[in-house]
């Protein structure tokens, strides 16, 4: 079965007014993207839909773990990730497709009026795509037992020490700067 399906909300049958989803994302959603950064993982996606005339409010809001490697000592670890996200669903004739971005807003997409539903699977991983922080730690001091690698962080504050030392004079760069004081 396809794990993305259920990210296919109706548009067609919906009466207007507000609807709420809940989805839970795990490694099978990331499994149905190429190349996906993203593994192991326990999210909870609150979706908020509005529907209007003409126009479609939709209200991410997510939040949980991902299994990862620490960036500082490289112990798996849980990453928190969270993000609220908006997206305007604006509706359109004279577009070419059936869905269409805005041009100017990024946060805004159009669609034809016929389109019987709209597959969000792919702003989902996006949206949490974009919520991983580029540098993959945390304040794990309050996790029991703690994830870290001690004994890699002993080697990085080793290495830390030996950076803050004098740096030892070369004799051959003494000499070279005196010639280049000379002129």
């Amino acid at each position: 079965m396809d794990p993305l399906i259920n990210f296919s909300i109706p548009l067609r049958g919906l009466h207007e007014g507000i609807h709420q989803f809940d989805f839970q994302i795990d490694r099978a959603f990331f499994d149905a993207f190429e190349n996906a950064p993203i593994g192991e993982s326990d999210i909870q996606l609150k979706l908020e839909f509005a529907k209007y005339p003409g126009l479609m409010t939709f209200l991410f809001d997510f939040e949980g773990t991902v299994n990862t490697e620490c960036d500082r000592c490289l112990a798996p670890i849980q990453l928190p990730v969270e993000g609220k996200q908006q997206l305007v669903v604006k509706v359109s004739e004279t577009i070419e497709g059936e869905v269409e971005q805005d041009e100017e807003d990024p946060d805004v997409i159009f669609i034809h009026p016929e389109l019987p539903k709209l597959n969000l699977a792919p702003l989902v991983y996006e949206y949490i795509c974009l919520a991983l922080p580029m540098i993959k730690t945390y304040d794990c001091e309050a996790d029991t037992p703690r994830p870290c690698n001690d004994e890699m962080l002993d080697r990085l504050g080793a290495a830390e020490d030996l950076d803050e030392e004098e740096p030892a004079t070369n004799p051959v760069w003494d000499e070279l700067k005196k010639l280049g004081n000379n002129n």
